[in-house]
């Protein structure tokens, strides 16, 4: 009876399995499965993730902000310490996503003529990214990055620093020559996608992308100053961001929340205060921005629920170079605060808001940049002034605040702005351009870590005294990041000839621009 059972079933199946295999792909197939997915939609979501940096790394170097407690795993560039958790934030934001959905996305759309200026916008974006990321680190995975699913590279090879930079050069000013306000207009990109024509918007993209020229040539101010003279000639004529109105920023919302307050308002909030040289900085200038950034909470752990005292005179940042505990030895100790230490922290109901902006490349840190550039002689006849980009700049910074949540608008008149760039401390003056001018870019910069750190490295403003926790940095600052250690496990041969072409992997060895 078995055997008849298994013929009868043979039978069956043989009978039965070409009507099965007829309809096989069909039956199989789920409705529902994504099998398009539109380009433009990837570049918004690589916008959304690219890395806004993190406080605890960029910000710390350039003692705008510290946490205060050494606890093993919280000591990184805040004790001198080549901490892995601190190295590895900006590299793990942009590889994973917004590098993998740009490679995606441009490969679907660069040979299609019809959508020439999503192309463009989104090299503009990549090379951002990437900038940002020489920037970090030095050599890093460029040409074969991004491109497992689309090439089969899952261990990429790392590039040299100084190439991919003339590779970036090319890669803007061939996107911005190719942007055209009669071609398509991107609805779906986050900076200006609202702004109601392609004619606009892609002309907001082309002042992004030769102000993100000009940074790049003013990289090479100590390194070639021909070079840099040169680009940001080319950065100037091409348009540069002009107003308020051309920032690339990104907003938040109830649902969608500041990424780089995230750990600011998390855990344990009593870690976390603002630096004593940023705060000092803002106070002996009376600068106007202050109250905006620094808040004094009763108890630094109930931050989040309490309202800041913003008066200037009590805002006292926590000295650098010290620990919650060796702090009782610092001059001027100023004693516990609850549950925290008695000091200013981040406002966060302001700067530190879940909802507050996230700024890109801004008016304020081009007009500080054509100021020095125009006080080193390398803008062509015709332009402003250094004094005149200079307080175009420091009035542009002040003008962002009216974006943040519960500001007035506007956040500072203008009686106000002129009132402080006439302070004898705060004044446009020859003698001392490039400290005055940096150092108010290491203000406009304060939540873009990665623009403050590098400029910080570049034009060596404002002077700071280097962190003297303990010798780890030989009386100097962190000059990059170290490589995230997955690197050496996960793509070992690549790591590995990147040592041995760009130099020790700590945070001594210096990017190619990066020059004493």
């Amino acid at each position: 009876m078995n055997r008849l059972k298994y013929y009868i079933y043979s039978f069956l199946i043989i009978f039965l399995l070409p009507a099965c295999d007829k309809d096989f792909e069909e039956v199989n197939t789920n409705p529902y499965a994504l099998t398009d997915i539109n380009p433009a939609l990837l570049f918004a979501n690589a916008q959304r993730l690219t890395s806004g940096g993190f406080y605890e790394a960029e910000q710390t170097v350039v003692q705008q902000f510290v946490n205060a407690y050494n606890l093993g795993a919280t000591a990184g560039f805040n004790f001198n310490e080549d901490n892995n958790i601190f190295n590895v934030p900006r590299w793990n934001d942009n590889y994973p996503g917004p590098i993998k959905f740009l490679e995606q996305a441009i490969q679907l759309v660069k040979d299609d003529p019809a959508r020439t200026n999503l192309y463009s916008e989104m090299r503009i974006w990549r090379a951002y990214i990437y900038m940002t990321l020489v920037d970090t680190y030095g050599d890093i995975p460029y040409s074969e990055a991004g491109k497992a699913y689309l090439g089969g590279l899952y261990y990429p090879k790392y590039d040299k620093d100084e190439v991919i930079y003339e590779d970036l050069y090319n890669e803007i000013k061939s996107a911005v020559a190719t942007l055209s306000p009669d071609k398509d207009q991107v609805r779906e990109e986050l900076f200006f996608g609202t702004t109601g024509s392609a004619a606009i918007q892609s002309e907001k993209w082309k002042k992004v992308g030769n102000s993100l020229l000009l940074r790049l040539g003013m990289r090479y101010s100590k390194l070639d100053p021909t070079k840099a003279a040169s680009i940001v000639q080319e950065a100037y004529q091409g348009g540069v961001i002009a107003s308020n109105a051309d920032n690339a920023f990104l907003v938040f919302n109830a649902t969608y929340n500041n990424p780089l307050n995230a750990a600011v308002r998390t855990g344990n909030v009593y870690y976390f205060y603002l630096a004593e040289p940023f705060v000092n900085r803002l106070k002996a200038a009376s600068d106007p921005r202050l109250k905006y950034i620094s808040g004094k909470y009763a108890d630094p752990n109930q931050a989040l629920a309490q309202v800041p005292d913003t008066t200037m005179a009590n805002q006292f940042g926590f000295p650098v170079g010290y620990d919650q505990t060796s702090v009782k030895n610092a001059p001027g100790y100023r004693g516990t605060a609850g549950t925290g230490q008695n000091y200013s922290q981040i406002n966060l109901r302001v700067f530190g808001s879940a909802t507050a902006p996230l700024f890109y490349v801004t008016n304020a840190q081009t007009k500080l940049l054509l100021a020095e550039a125009a006080f080193r002689g390398w803008l062509p006849a015709g332009a402003s002034t250094a004094r005149e980009y200079y307080n175009a700049g420091v009035k542009a910074s002040m003008d962002e605040y009216s974006l943040y949540p519960t500001v007035p608008n506007p956040a500072i008149p203008t009686a106000t702005q002129d009132s402080y760039l006439n302070q004898a401390n705060v004044a446009y003056n020859e003698a001392n351009a490039l400290d005055r001018i940096n150092t108010q870019y290491w203000i406009a910069s304060f939540g873009n870590g990665a623009e403050s750190y590098a400029n910080f490295r570049r034009s060596g403003y404002p002077a700071l005294t280097p962190n003297s926790y303990n010798n780890n940095l030989q009386g100097g600052f962190a000059r990059r990041f170290s490589y995230p250690n997955e690197e050496s496990a996960r793509n070992s041969e690549s790591y590995q000839a990147a040592v041995a072409s760009f130099g020790p992997d700590n945070p001594l060895t210096r990017v190619f621009w990066d020059k004493p």
